[in-house]
């Protein structure tokens, strides 16, 4: 296992070769995972050298190398693990990680919060709206039908975030104050006399420009609280310029 891969191994396992015994001829994707690696987190398999996908069997005296994302280097031509790219930039984040999902909506990304969701409907929704899962359950990661996921390591939730927009590459995609931080749903701009019935009068004496979202119909504006979350944003940048996980 290369990388950060070695993240979920035992300490004894981590940068080695590891010896592996089996009956019949498992599936690679099988064999990655019961040494506990998610399926998700690999980007390239080469068996005896030769790069295979998820489904390949193994023999007596096989060697297998496995790789996790690439930052940096080219390898699309070897690639047969890859699947196909989602369309979108899209979330789902497990019950654990409600101030990720919060900090990422802040950064302007699509990020469903599955609290209180069984295993069963978080990793079905993901599949049916295409959506990366994130979460801190390596095993939810395990399940065949997750086809884009990744484990967070960190328990900070600013870290968390750095995590995110790092493994992804998602600096140049980064929208701040576009997206309701309490669903998610974008934000549109509303003329003040739609909504002057919903502004503190002390606000609508001063400003003329609002932003509603339009899922929840929740009613933004710049306020005293704007410079703070403008600082989380930058620090969340800051950490995330460095490609991995760290």
């Amino acid at each position: 296992m290369y990388g950060e891969l070695n993240d979920f191994l035992p300490p004894g396992w981590r940068q080695e070769a590891i010896a592996y015994t089996f009956q019949g001829t498992p599936a690679v994707k099988d064999v990655i995972e019961s040494l506990g690696v998610p399926h998700v987190e690999v980007e390239l398999v080469l068996l005896n050298g030769e790069s295979v996908d998820l489904a390949a069997r193994l023999g007596l005296g096989d060697r297998l190398a496995v790789y996790p994302k690439f930052e940096s280097l080219d390898v699309t031509g070897l690639l047969a693990v890859r699947r196909e790219p989602l369309r979108r930039i899209a979330f789902l984040l497990d019950g654990h990680l409600g101030k990720l999902a919060r900090y990422l909506r802040l950064l302007g990304f699509d990020a469903a919060h599955a609290n209180g969701f069984p295993d069963e409907e978080l990793v079905a929704a993901a599949s049916r709206e295409e959506r990366i899962v994130l979460t801190r359950d390596r095993a939810l990661l395990k399940r065949s039908v997750v086809t884009h996921g990744y484990w967070v390591r960190s328990t900070d939730p600013i870290e968390q975030a750095r995590e995110v927009v790092r493994r992804f590459d998602l600096a140049g995609h980064v929208r701040p104050f576009t997206r309701c931080l309490v669903c998610g749903g974008p934000l549109a701009p509303v003329a003040k006399e739609e909504v002057v019935e919903r502004i503190p009068p002390r606000v609508a004496a001063w400003r003329d420009d609002y932003l509603r979202c339009t899922g929840c119909g929740k009613l933004y504006w710049e306020g005293t609280h704007h410079p703070r979350l403008r600082a989380t944003v930058d620090r969340i940048l800051e950490g995330s310029a460095v490609s991995g996980p760290g």
